[in-house]
C-alpha cells in the first residue's frame, strides 16, 4: 500500500524540492491540491486529514494553523514541519536522528516531527555531541560563523540574486543577523543544552546552495582538552555507521588545502565534519547542502524512518 503524502506549501523552495525527490518512487502517492484552493482552510483540512504524511513547508504562523486543522480524533496522520514553529516544542520530535538513539526512536514513533533549521543542523551536529560527552562545558561561551548560498533565503531573495539588474552588493558575501536575533538561535541553544545563547554570525553569498557552519574553540577551555586529531577521532566514533554523516580524515585534501568551500557538497544529502586548527585553537566545521541535510533531504529522511523504509531512499548519498 502506498503512503499518501500531502505537501502543504508546495510552491516554496523546500516544498518543490520535496516533490522533486518523490519522482520515481513507487511507494508514495502525492496528494495534489487544487492550486486555486491551496490557501483555503477547509480544503487544506481535508487534504491533511486524509493523508498519511503531511509536510509543512510554510511560514511559522501558517504551520501552526495547519496543525490546528487536524481533526481531534485523527491519530494516523504524521506531520513533518519544516518551519521554525515547533523545533523547540517538547511535544514534537526533533528531526536529527544521528544525535542519539533516543532521537532516532522518537522520530520512528512520533506523529509530530520538526525538521531542524539549516544553520542549526550544522551547529547541533558539532556542539551536541561535544556537550553530552563532556568535551564542551555547558557554560562555554559558544560562538559560530557560517556561510550559505542564497537558496535558503526564500523566493523573493532568490529572484533578486538571479536578476540581471541586481544591486552590486549582491555579488559579494553579506553578513547579516547583526542584531543577534537570527531565528535559528533559539533552536541552537535549546537542542544542544548550552547555558547561554551562542554568538552567531551568518553570511549569505553569491552561489545557489551549500553551507559551512564553523564553531571556534580554545583548547584550554574545554572540559577535556583535545587536539584536532583527537576531536576528529571523537566525531568518527560518535557518528560511526551513520549513513548521512561522514568525518574527515586527518590528512583530508580539502581541509589540507586551507579552504572549505560553501558549495562543495551542493546536491548531496549528507553532512561532512572537519576539525582544523592547532593544539591551542581549534575550529570544528560542518559542510552540507542547505537544501539537503539542511531542509528537504532531512525532511524525507525523517519520513523514511517514520514509515520504516531505508532512511536514504530517494536521497543522494
Amino acid at each position: 500500500m502506498k503512503t499518501k503524502v500531502f505537501i502543504d506549501g508546495s510552491e516554496g523552495t523546500t516544498g518543490l524540492r520535496i516533490f522533486e525527490r518523490f519522482q520515481g518512487r513507487d511507494d508514495i502517492e502525492i496528494m495534489k491540491i487544487d492550486p486555486e484552493l491551496r490557501k483555503d482552510p477547509e480544503e487544506r483540512r481535508k487534504m491533511i486529514n486524509s493523508s498519511d504524511i503531511t509536510f509543512l513547508c510554510l511560514p511559522d504562523a501558517a504551520a501552526i494553523e495547519a496543525v490546528s486543522l487536524i481533526d481531534p480524533d485523527n491519530d494516523h496522520v504524521t506531520i513533518i514541519d519544516a518551519s521554525t514553529a515547533h523545533r523547540t516544542n517538547p511535544d514534537w520530535s526533533y528531526g536529527f536522528p544521528e544525535l542519539s538513539d533516543s532521537h532516532r526512536a522518537n522520530i520512528s514513533h512520533s506523529n509530530r516531527i520538526a525538521v531542524p533549521g539549516c544553520y542549526a543542523s550544522g551547529f547541533v551536529s558539532l556542539v551536541y555531541p561535544m556537550v553530552v560527552s563532556g568535551i564542551l562545558p555547558k557554560d562555554y561561551p559558544v560562538s559560530a560563523f557560517a556561510l550559505s548560498g542564497y537558496s535558503g533565503a526564500g523566493k523573493k531573495t532568490i529572484a533578486v540574486y538571479e536578476s540581471e539588474d541586481r544591486p552590486k552588493e549582491f555579488s559579494s558575501g553579506r553578513e547579516y543577523a547583526l542584531a543577534q536575533q537570527h531565528k535559528h538561535l533559539k533552536e541552537m541553544h535549546a537542542v544542544t543544552g548550552i547555558s547561554r545563547v551562542p554568538l552567531f554570525s551568518p553570511i549569505i553569498d553569491d552561489y545557489y546552495s551549500g553551507m559551512v557552519v564553523s564553531v571556534p574553540l580554545f583548547a584550554d577551555m574545554l572540559g577535556v582538552k583535545q587536539t584536532p586529531s583527537e576531536l576528529l577521532a571523537f566525531f568518527r566514533e560518535y557518528y560511526k555507521d551513520q549513513k548521512f554523516i561522514t568525518v574527515a580524515e586527518d590528512d583530508d585534501e580539502i581541509a589540507a588545502s586551507g579552504f572549505l568551500a560553501g558549495n562543495q557538497l551542493s546536491g548531496w544529502d549528507g553532512l561532512k565534519i572537519y576539525v582544523t586548527g592547532n593544539e591551542d585553537r581549534i575550529v570544528v566545521s560542518s559542510q552540507f547542502d542547505n537544501l539537503g541535510k539542511g531542509a528537504s533531504g532531512a525532511a524525507i529522511q525523517c519520513m523514511n524512518i517514520r514509515i520504516g523504509c531505508d532512511e536514504a531512499k530517494g536521497l543522494n548519498l
